[in-house]
């Protein structure tokens, strides 16, 4: 059970990370130099480019992936699902999400696709696994 909360635990600050790359470096600059804005950081964040407007979408698209894994979780424990197939397919749901962060850091989009085509799908295998 532990692995298992692990896994939602590591998908749930996944979104943090991403805003971390997303912002770092920016961080201990003046604003008047590019530096990031706290006071208004969705407006800084939607100005940049190259690998921090990739860290802020990969961001955006971990808070959106989130609420179905958890859901998917709980509903396959409150369903009685196996506690070890669950964290097997969750762990892989787990990789294949920090891949997916990867695949969009490094600006491969084809991949990057393919990568969240087969989350969603483990996603949905372990929604669907209480039926079996």
């Amino acid at each position: 059970m532990f692995f298992l909360l692990l896994c939602v635990f590591i998908a749930a600050v996944m979104p943090v990370v991403c805003a971390g790359i997303a912002k770092g470096g920016a961080m201990g600059k003046p604003r008047r130099e590019g530096g990031f804005d706290n006071a208004a950081p969705r407006d800084w964040l939607a100005k940049q480019t190259g690998y921090r407007a990739r860290a802020n979408a990969a961001q955006q698209n971990c808070f959106e992936a989130l609420p179905f894994f958890v859901g998917a979780i709980a509903i396959a424990l409150a369903l009685n699902v196996p506690h070890e197939t669950l964290a097997l397919l969750a762990a892989l749901w787990v990789a294949l999400r920090t891949a997916y962060v990867a695949a969009y850091l490094a600006n491969v989009a084809n991949l990057r696709s393919v990568i969240w085509i087969c989350a969603l799908i483990v996603n949905a295998v372990i929604l669907f696994l209480p039926l079996r």
